[in-house]
């Protein structure tokens, strides 16, 4: 193919999918504030929540060590 008509189709192709970003943007529904703040509290919960786990994992690593005498 040569080299003129390959830009040619990749201009195109931009253009389209530009205007296809264009007519998304203007019909979706705006998301309420509500939800972003829910779905942040919920983020921060997992996050809390995957901390205990690994801090409880790690204690209960350093105890094994401490009887067993082994360091890890």
């Amino acid at each position: 193919m040569h080299p003129d008509v390959h830009l040619s189709l990749d201009r195109i192709r931009a253009a389209e999918l530009r205007e296809s970003a264009h007519r998304w943007r203007l019909a979706r529904v705006p998301r309420s504030t509500w939800t972003g703040a829910a779905s942040r509290r919920i983020g921060w919960a997992l996050i809390e929540t995957g901390l205990r786990l690994v801090h409880h994992s790690a204690s209960r690593k350093s105890a094994v060590a401490e009887i067993s005498g082994d360091l890890i």
